[in-house]
């Protein structure tokens, strides 16, 4: 102990702590009760939402679709032999999305966007979308503006029948 000298010691534990991050995260976890036909039931995530997306052990990824009381129910995104009971589950705080564009128009991809079509990566500009949403609005019709004769004298009296776009 007699070759220690206490300005070494004290410079090399600067040097150590100097890249300590002293951020703590605070994750959610939870633990996979029962797994079977691409469903896990998971106990412990409260907070997860319908729709959020959930990482297992061995990186899996599932979308919560069933928020019971006590427990949750995951689809697995994958072959569901990776999971067991028991295992840890991770919330990602992420609603399940893919990303839209022209590029994706006639490509081939799985629940999360990834193409699996062997043709590369989606090119272009995209959109990120969630999965669940609203479906939009019926476009605007121009009301008809045509009569359609039938031919026959008293059903073109007693109905009138239009040409063109239904108008409501």
């Amino acid at each position: 102990m007699a070759g220690v000298k206490a300005a070494e010691v004290s410079a090399i534990l600067k040097k150590q702590l100097s890249g300590f991050d002293a951020t703590a995260t605070l994750d959610e976890v939870g633990t996979v009760l029962q797994v079977g036909d691409g469903i896990a039931r998971v106990y412990g995530l409260e907070n997860a939402q319908y729709g959020e997306l959930v990482e297992f052990e061995g990186g899996l990824e599932g979308i919560v679709l069933n928020l019971e009381e006590d427990n949750v129910g995951v689809v697995l995104l994958g072959p569901s032999r990776q999971v067991g009971e028991g295992d840890t589950v991770k919330r990602t705080q992420r609603i399940a999305s893919i990303n839209v564009g022209e590029g994706i128009v006639g490509r081939v991809v799985d629940t999360l966007g990834i193409p699996i079509d062997g043709k590369g990566p989606i090119t272009g500009k995209t959109y990120e979308m969630p999965l669940e949403r609203k479906a939009p609005g019926v476009i605007f019709r121009e009301p008809v503006t045509e009569p359609l004769q039938s031919g026959i004298k008293a059903i073109d009296a007693m109905i009138p029948v239009g040409r063109g776009q239904r108008n409501w």
